[in-house]
């Protein structure tokens, strides 16, 4: 046993605790949906949930429960494998072909989650004579996919397309031979949607790919849920797409990369998290096939979260409190200090409002703030319930004035 090194991890604890950094795991009880069960000081309460990735409502959808019992019961628990010695069955394939056809590609390869995808699909496509140009704000998985690939790495400011010229135009100085430039859909943290259109002239301009991670757009952004890409308008100019089936998709488990055929058919070969990881168990590829029944049949789901997503941000607004701009139901409460977004949302969890206050490393120091996500399965009773949660606390608080709307 090495003592100095338990208590250097102590020691870690203690100065994030210090700094109000901490970032407590509540107890759930029951399925995700917009009123769940919390278990708190021995105690369990039912609270409305708004802060989870549940976006169309569709974690404790019964036709996806029931398509996962009935996997469980014709093809098992799980595969005990990896893909390509014994862990393939047919419904992976369906599910992969699925995947492929709703967003307009060749062919699908699926992970245990997309942060599995963002890491298998740089090393294998891309070498030291190549280059990748990535967003300065993309999400953890996408940064360190690219540390493990041996091509130059570049980095432009959060969707600013000059710095992205500028980055284009040092890549080819510098020779390289492919250049990938590489962007969140939605920014996970702000909900801002990227500059795709421009993101996709100058990758033509610059004779470079595209890839997104599209993880917070698949399945409700743009009129058939079909993304950021569908969203913008940029449908077949992206040559590498990723995504997860843990968020709209159904919540549950399992990521997937989209291509064209020969990049899908190198990662099948080359791609480390697909060659050393077991697949997806069954019960889960069963249920996210039905899910794209769901999607495509969506267009409710989808109207509803754009309801629920203005209402609350016109309320809040109302109400005083600062949030980011944007258009995604992703709506964040900008609050500047990571204790005040801690005990913040300590108290809006006493109120019954359920959300969870990010501060650093999540987000740069000095913006904290409680990361606000609708979904479809909020009622407009569940919302204005919300806000004036919000605006109580807010006002106890001194963040918004007394008397302000709720």
């Amino acid at each position: 046993m090495s003592a100095g090194f338990y208590a250097r991890v102590d020691d870690t604890l203690q100065d994030i605790a210090d700094q109000g950094l901490t970032k407590p795991e509540r107890i759930l009880a029951s399925h995700q949906s917009a009123e769940i069960e919390v278990q708190q000081d021995g105690e369990t309460h039912s609270v409305l949930n708004f802060c989870a990735n549940n976006y169309l409502g569709l974690a404790d959808h019964p036709a996806l429960k029931e398509a996962a019992a009935a996997a469980m019961d014709s093809r098992g628990y799980g595969m005990a494998s990896v893909r390509f010695i014994c862990g393939t069955q047919d419904l992976h394939r369906e599910l992969e072909q699925r995947i492929a056809a709703f967003f307009g590609y060749d062919d699908a390869i699926t992970f245990a989650a997309c942060f599995d995808a963002n890491a298998a699909v740089f090393e294998p496509l891309l070498g030291s004579e190549d280059a990748i140009i990535s967003d300065s704000l993309n999400h953890a998985s996408i940064i360190d996919g690219v540390r493990l690939c041996k091509a130059a790495r570049y980095r432009f400011a959060n969707n600013d397309m000059d710095d992205l010229k500028s980055k284009l135009e040092e890549a080819r100085g510098n020779g390289a031979r492919t250049i990938l430039i590489v962007t969140d859909g939605v920014f996970s943290m702000d909900g801002t949607i990227a500059n795709l259109p421009a993101i996709c002239d100058l990758a033509e301009r610059y004779d470079a790919l595209t890839m997104i991670d599209d993880c917070h757009a698949s399945g409700f952004l743009g009129a058939n849920g079909r993304g950021s890409a569908e969203y913008r308008g940029v449908e077949g100019r992206i040559d590498i797409l990723t995504g997860t089936l843990g968020k709209a998709l159904g919540g549950g488990m399992g990521g997937f990369i989209c291509a064209r055929q020969n990049v899908i058919d190198l990662l099948k070969q080359r791609a480390r998290p697909y060659l050393f990881s077991n697949a997806i168990a069954p019960p889960l590829v069963a249920a996210s096939i039905k899910v794209f029944d769901l999607v495509e049949q969506g267009d409710d789901l989808r109207a509803k979260l754009i309801h629920n997503s203005q209402r609350f941000r016109a309320g809040m607004e109302a109400a005083g409190f600062t949030l980011l701009p944007g258009e995604h139901p992703i709506i964040p409460v900008m609050l500047g200090d990571a204790k005040l977004a801690q005990d913040m949302a300590a108290r809006l969890l006493e109120e019954g409002i359920y959300v969870i206050g990010f501060s650093f490393p999540v987000v740069p120091k000095g913006e904290a703030r409680i990361r606000t996500q609708m979904s479809a399965a909020h009622s407009d009773e569940q919302i204005d319930r919300a806000i004036a949660a919000f605006t109580k606390v807010g006002q106890e608080l001194g963040l918004v004035p007394e008397g302000a709307a709720a």
